[in-house]
């Protein structure tokens, strides 16, 4: 049967596929579009199982809250490269998920991936592996946090698609809007001291003493340095504690308390954080592929 140009388009428009590769599961159907179709599905499928063991440290953070602003979702995707990050069909996809999320009652990614993608009737797992044949890269959804306030609301903010944050607060939209940017520049661990583990605390606190004892000073100058140094490292650390980004003559518990608000507690994402990039050669590897096709 003769393949024509207007079935390799029509095969390209459903498929996202290149155009030889189109050409080529028509020839081995006789040209059957719908089992051309199935065939490309197969063998990309097959590719992204290939591709899941390739480290993903780009991507983008998607943060999705409700109308009422009471439930929110955050989640980190991420793929290999900047240039996919930024495409319409990744974007579309994470969009998505963070619909799907959001919408539907899960509490992990393993329980994300098993469920059918907002507007779809394949699960989020099968949608992704599709995408990975599509872009030729690995796809992962890394991590995700939801929050139900119980108290007030949920505030967001995204610092582009890179960083996102999720902050429980009795408190208004404005307010809330600002301490989550606040979250995004200064990177606080907790809400408060009491949400610092003892064991960081006297970690912290055998270092001062240690540093200090070197000064020679009375044993109770020493103790006082090394209380001075722990409220420090404290304010430091703590959302509270800290100087508020937008008016550093006070900090974010003097800003909550004047206003009558209370931060339950904040999540923050930032795309690649933790994971090890492997290091590469741009040049050799567009050397190898020269190789590899000639």
């Amino acid at each position: 049967m003769t393949i024509t140009a207007a079935m390799v388009k029509e095969l390209r428009e459903r498929t996202g596929s290149g155009m030889m590769e189109c050409k080529k599961a028509l020839a081995e159907v006789n040209g059957d579009l719908d089992a051309a179709v199935e065939l490309m599905r197969k063998a990309g499928l097959a590719k992204a199982d290939k591709k899941s063991g390739r480290t993903a440290a780009e991507g983008i953070i998607c943060v999705r809250v409700s109308d009422d602003g009471k439930r929110a979702v955050i989640l980190e995707v991420n793929c290999e490269t900047d240039f996919v990050a930024k495409g319409e069909d990744f974007a579309s996809f994470c969009g998505a998920l963070a619909k799907t999320a959001l919408d539907i009652e899960i509490t992990s990614v393993d329980d994300l991936l098993d469920v059918p993608l907002a507007g779809q009737t394949a699960s989020v797992e099968q949608v992704r592996r599709e995408l990975v044949a599509k872009v030729g890269e690995n796809i992962a959804v890394r991590r995700l946090e939801k929050y139900q306030s119980e108290h007030g609301r949920v505030a967001s903010y995204l610092h582009g698609t890179r960083i996102g944050v999720l902050v429980d607060l009795f408190g208004d939209a404005d307010l809330g809007k600002d301490v989550a940017m606040h979250v995004a520049a200064s990177r606080p661990v907790c809400v408060e001291e009491n949400d610092v583990p003892a064991v960081v605390v006297a970690k912290e606190r055998e270092i001062f003493a240690a540093q200090a004892a070197t000064s020679g000073k009375p044993a109770n100058i020493v103790e006082k340095m090394v209380e001075g140094r722990i409220k420090k490292f404290l304010s430091e650390i703590t959302l509270v504690g800290q100087p508020f980004v937008k008016d550093p003559d006070q900090t974010v518990g003097q800003l909550l308390k004047a206003r009558g608000a209370r931060v339950f507690r904040f999540v923050r994402f930032e795309v690649g954080e933790g994971v090890e990039k492997e290091e590469s050669n741009f040049a050799e590897e567009v050397m190898a592929q020269v190789r590899g096709g000639a």
